[in-house]
């Protein structure tokens, strides 16, 4: 039984992400992406795919690109 790194429960179920060297153990998917996606640069949501990235920034989507005065960034070509 593992004890998880977000939110400290201990479940039956739980399960390793080994990242950068470090590994985590969590019980659930939701506590994996709270401790471990990015967020984006502008809105502060977590990036659960791809993103945007530039100069050192990344977003969850062009339209916070372009608010964050990024141009030339598109979800879609």
């Amino acid at each position: 039984m593992g004890t998880c790194a977000t939110c400290g429960n201990a479940y039956d179920k739980s399960f390793d992400i080994t990242m950068g060297g470090t590994t985590l153990t969590f019980d659930s998917f939701e506590c994996a992406i709270h401790r471990l996606a990015p967020s984006c640069s502008h809105c502060g949501c977590r990036i659960i795919g791809h993103g945007l990235e530039a100069d050192g920034a990344i977003f969850c989507c062009d339209h916070c690109a372009q608010k964050a005065g990024v141009e030339g960034l598109r979800d879609r070509i």
